[in-house]
């Protein structure tokens, strides 16, 4: 039991130094975590843009935290929130073009940090454990 706790232990330490490594090169574009995946998510969908409560499901936030995000990204300019034209209830979150240039100027290091931090650090046999927990950990969200 002990040593599963340790286990447990550096998972977390491993996990939480990733994210802050992670975290370090976004803050030098400006950017964290949360609001690098809301503009990756707006970058890789048709006209750059998505319904805010698709965008909350797709990025994991409650629709308050990713409308507190998105004003914040609005007042930088990098993203614009937009009627629906077809639910005048419904509004959009669209990447501008000064969004979709930070993803440009950014992604190079971000990919290069994730690269030295995660996928160098991993053999093949730690790839096909990871597939295997985080297979279990949705099977069991959905049961």
């Amino acid at each position: 039991e002990c040593q599963q706790l340790l286990l447990g232990e550096r998972d977390l330490l491993g996990s939480a130094l990733l994210m802050e490594r992670i975290n370090a090169d976004l803050r030098q574009h400006g950017l964290d975590v949360a609001e690098w995946e809301i503009l990756v998510n707006l970058s890789e969908v048709e006209g750059r843009r998505m319904r805010m409560s698709d965008l909350a499901d797709s990025v994991h936030q409650s629709r308050s935290r990713l409308t507190h995000t998105i004003t914040r990204m609005d007042k930088s300019d990098l993203v614009k929130r937009t009627s629906c034209p077809e639910d005048r209830r419904g509004v959009w979150a669209e990447l501008t073009d000064e969004g979709m240039a930070l993803i440009v100027r950014a992604a190079p290091s971000h990919v290069e940090t994730v690269r030295q931090n995660f996928v160098d650090a991993m053999s093949t046999e730690d790839y096909a454990a990871i597939g295997r927990a985080f297979a279990a950990v949705i099977e069991a969200d959905q049961q």
